[in-house]
């Protein structure tokens, strides 16, 4: 299980960073998280391919994370090959975006994709958000690749469900920003116990099937009668591993339900702590916010991304007068401790170690 990070730049691209794009991997699966200007370019960089992605994942419909989503999807169609559809999920509206720009460039792709809205509250909407009436309702045809999409509305505990399969738990939790954004949080499923092959040989249980059906939780009866449970030669399962991945926010705490113990938080970390004022007008979050968050949870790693453009990355040489992400990894290890926190860079590979 890796972690791409295509893009690490609020607001606009600059020579040495891209905006928000990040990509979630795995044996079997290649997931993309937000698509800002300039992502497919990103990922022709990378070592990844456009071919292999079937789920996108938009966290709000400003620009630097969504106008690069219909470039992407032309891409990928590239691929002729190609007939799996794309799951796509994101807030109300977002339907609507990709539907017109597909539209009123008459584009057609080689799949099919699906866009599953999820669903803002009334009170979370910003206290302004009637001062610019618009229409975020997809109410026009479909476009000739599209399937209809569902709207997934948060449960009690404000947590919307968006799916589950073999390997993962998938859902999502609204974040405070200055228009309805969101945050992901992909949950591995737990592995089976390690097999005690020496209790199985002196209970005289021949190599074979029988091993793979034990470890899979079916209890066996051996010829002579023996009965053999899983919980008697297996181990108590491996706990998967949990990856979460914030969208724009100056205040995550609807992660307190759903986010203890992750492997990783990643989340932005606009500006420094002495224009937090700055910041959180702007609905984004300084370290020390996040830091405090990620303390709260029992996160195991905090990586920081979506800096301001006053933040040289720490690779860059510096010149005199700049500031680099340093200052935001200081405030941020000031709480959680050294070796705690990254400063994401655009390219930057970072991989889940299993759980033992």
């Amino acid at each position: 299980m890796d972690i791409t990070f295509l893009g690490t730049a609020s607001a606009y691209p600059t020579p040495t960073r891209g905006v928000s794009c990040t990509v979630f991997r795995t044996d079997s699966v290649c997931w993309l998280f937000d698509c800002g200007e300039g992502s497919q370019t990103q990922l022709m960089r990378s070592q990844l391919k456009a071919s292999k992605i079937y789920k996108i994942f938009i966290s709000h419909l400003h620009g630097d994370h969504v106008f690069g989503l219909p470039g992407l999807l032309c891409t990928i169609s590239q691929n002729k090959r190609r007939n799996k559809p794309v799951d796509i999920y994101g807030p109300v509206g977002l339907r609507k975006l990709l539907r017109i720009n597909l539209q009123l460039s008459r584009t057609q792709l080689e799949f099919d994709y699906t866009v599953h809205e999820l669903q803002t509250l009334d009170h979370e909407y910003p206290a302004d958000w009637q001062s610019w009436p618009v229409n975020h309702i997809s109410d026009e045809d479909l476009h000739p690749n599209e399937t209809p999409g569902t709207t997934i509305v948060p449960d009690s505990n404000n947590i919307l469900h968006l799916f589950e399969d073999d390997e993962f738990i998938v859902t999502s939790v609204w974040t405070k920003h200055r228009i309805p954004s969101y945050g992901f949080i992909i949950e591995e499923k737990s592995r089976p116990g390690t097999l005690d092959v020496s209790i199985l040989v002196s209970k005289g249980v021949p190599i074979g099937p029988l091993y793979g059906k034990i470890k899979s939780g079916e209890t066996i009866t051996l010829e002579n009668g023996t009965v053999i449970k899983p919980e008697d030669v297996v181990g108590p399962p491996i706990k998967g591993r949990k990856v979460i991945i914030m969208g724009d926010s100056t205040d995550s705490w609807n992660l307190k339900h759903i986010g203890q113990d992750a492997d990783v938080l990643i989340h932005e970390a606009t500006l420094e702590n002495s224009l937090s004022e700055k910041c959180i007008e702007n609905g984004h979050s300084t370290p020390e916010m996040v830091a405090k968050l990620a303390k709260s949870l029992n996160v195991k790693q905090l990586i920081l991304t979506h800096f301001s453009q006053r933040y040289k990355p720490l690779s860059c040489q510096l010149k005199e007068g700049d500031d680099s992400v340093q200052t935001l990894l200081n405030e941020a290890e000031a709480i959680l401790g050294t070796g705690s926190v990254i400063c994401a860079e655009d390219f930057m590979v970072y991989n889940v170690a299993r759980n033992k």
